[in-house]
């Protein structure tokens, strides 16, 4: 028995040797040391022995086993490097360039927002996805009785709370962070909330049920309208150029008051009128005004000696401004054909 294990490391050294590729080193190394080598082989036979016998074939067996891994770990290392002798490898070709992907345009306008607010000193935050009826609805000032809390606009969560109420939304909207960023920073405040929104709804080229918005908040002191247009305008001719165009009409919102619509002049069409903007040559994408005196206080401001307007651009209308898209659901295909396009 021990003369088969020094014949099996003759042959093993013997045969490293005249290794000539990687290949041929892992077969080796599967003949002498695998599981069913070889080595295995002599000690799967030791039951056949003598308790002493057992005892001095085993160190014997175990020690040129070690000795062999550490040969076959040197010769690893040395064949690693080798090619086919015979193959023929053109080093003057040029090397496989790898392709790389870029940022999806939602997130490209995201962060080109988020750089225009940055330096008007708003902070940016993040808010959970998953809401509670309250911040999303409640302390918004929105009544229990208000259509957008219905199945068709809301994707509740089937979790009901301890009044057997199913209180947990998918957020409609990114201005639950109001009231957080209130209650965690109180006055003044100027902070910016982009993310994504989920809405019950039908799609076509203008709506989706899953979107991006920022939400943005300034509250302080003898805060005005003009203030609210001001930021609007410069964050208008900052993203699309200074022939940027913002008009503001008068529009309900019940955590706002008053409250406005504002809209850009159409990208794809100049204001001529399009399929994108149903003809007007406008596109609606910020929805804003004053925040309402019950959002103050919803979020522990004192209204009387605080004001503040709020503002929520839908990102991905925004996107399709900037970069002249007529159907939104193209955003969110997947389809490589239109993002590779940005």
């Amino acid at each position: 028995m021990e003369n088969k294990l020094k014949k099996i490391k003759e042959d093993a050294l013997l045969a490293l040797k005249d290794l000539k590729s990687q290949d041929a080193f892992l077969a080796l190394e599967k003949k002498f040391l695998g599981r069913k080598g070889k080595i295995s082989e002599v000690m799967k036979s030791l039951v056949d022995l003598s308790q002493e016998e057992k005892k001095k074939v085993g160190q014997l067996a175990n020690q040129i086993k070690k000795e062999l891994q550490s040969r076959f770990s040197d010769s690893f290392k040395e064949t690693s490097s080798m090619g086919d002798k015979d193959e023929y490898f053109d080093v003057t070709l040029p090397g496989i360039k790898n392709k790389l992907g870029h940022l999806h345009p939602l997130t490209q306008i995201q962060r080109d927002m988020e750089e225009v607010f940055k330096e008007l000193g708003f902070s940016s935050l993040e808010g959970p996805e998953l809401e509670s009826d309250y911040y999303n609805f409640e302390a918004l000032n929105v009544a229990k009785d208000h259509p957008a809390r219905d199945m068709q606009d809301t994707f509740y969560i089937d979790k009901k709370n301890k009044d057997g109420e199913k209180d947990l939304v998918m957020r409609t909207q990114t201005s639950p962070m109001q009231i957080r960023a209130m209650k965690k920073y109180g006055a003044p405040l100027r902070v910016i909330v982009p993310g994504r929104c989920f809405r019950n709804e039908a799609t076509d080229i203008r709506h989706e049920h899953t979107f991006y918005q920022l939400e943005g908040l300034m509250i302080g002191e003898d805060i005005n309208f003009s203030h609210l247009r001001g930021v609007l305008e410069l964050v208008g001719k900052k993203l699309f150029g200074e022939d940027a165009e913002l008009r503001m009409r008068p529009k309900f919102y019940p955590f706002v008051e008053p409250g406005a619509n504002g809209e850009y002049k159409c990208f794809v069409c100049s204001g001529k009128g399009c399929n994108l903007c149903k003809g007007t040559g406008w596109l609606e994408v910020i929805g804003s005004g004053m925040v309402h005196p019950n959002v103050l206080r919803a979020g522990g401001i004192d209204p009387e000696k605080y004001q503040g307007f709020a503002f929520g651009f839908g990102l991905t209308r925004m996107a399709q401004l900037k970069y002249g898209v007529e159907d939104v659901r193209l955003f969110n295909s997947g389809d490589l054909r239109f993002l590779e396009q940005f």
